[in-house]
């Protein structure tokens, strides 16, 4: 496949939401928050421009990643910046092909050229686990709520980026989604049928349940 990744520009911003809501819809709940997400992230304070990618083929967008700034609140007192990715898309008609490997590839090498340290996100453990992610609890990094988390996963950008972080990671507010303000932009869209109880909500129903509590030495 003729694939180029490239930096998202202004006029790329409604196909790269229609790509995110069609990779998302009905995925983890019924239809989806994530092209709302998207379409918000842009103009946040932590937003990284020099992140904000799409994947092309044949002039129509196939993916999109794009990420923000976020920190380790280090249990020996010390606050980590490292990067939260996501949300991270591929058209269904082209998932499977390796788009979503090369993006976070490419996202990987940027980050690193630009000085950060680490990249975190949240995602099912039988994929990430796949494209260079290992358990963030490998380095004792915990949700906010402090807990260990198997859907919690990092990416150090070079040798011992994370050795001594453990702590809390914390991700932007923005994160947490006004539901009605993102149904509310989703009317912008065409139509399409919300439905529950998919074998994919099945399986994030199941991840989420992997959580303990940390048990403080």
């Amino acid at each position: 496949m003729d694939l180029t990744i490239r930096l998202e520009t202004p006029a790329d911003h409604r196909e790269a939401e229609e790509v995110t809501r069609e990779a998302f819809w009905n995925h983890y709940s019924p239809g989806c928050n994530e092209h709302y997400l998207l379409h918000i992230m842009r103009g946040t304070a932590s937003f990284v421009p020099e992140l904000d990618l799409v994947a092309v083929t044949q002039d129509k967008i196939a993916g999109v990643s794009v990420c923000l700034t976020s920190y380790i609140d280090g249990d020996d007192g010390l606050r980590r910046e490292v990067l939260s990715l996501g949300p991270i898309a591929v058209r269904p008609d082209l998932q499977r092909l390796g788009i979503g490997k090369r993006l976070i590839e490419h996202t990987r090498q940027a980050a690193a050229a630009a000085g950060y340290h680490a990249i975190l996100l949240c995602g099912d453990p039988a994929y990430y686990s796949k494209v260079g992610f290992v358990p963030a609890e490998r380095y004792g990094i915990r949700t906010a709520e402090d807990k260990y988390f198997a859907a919690l996963h990092a990416c150090p950008l070079y040798p011992g980026a994370l050795d001594g972080a453990a702590g809390k990671y914390h991700e932007d507010a923005i994160y947490v989604v006004d539901a009605v303000k993102a149904r509310e932009f989703d009317a912008t869209f065409p139509h399409r049928e919300r439905i529950s109880g998919t074998p994919s909500q099945l399986r994030f129903i199941e991840v989420a349940a992997m959580q303990r509590k940390h048990e403080k030495p």
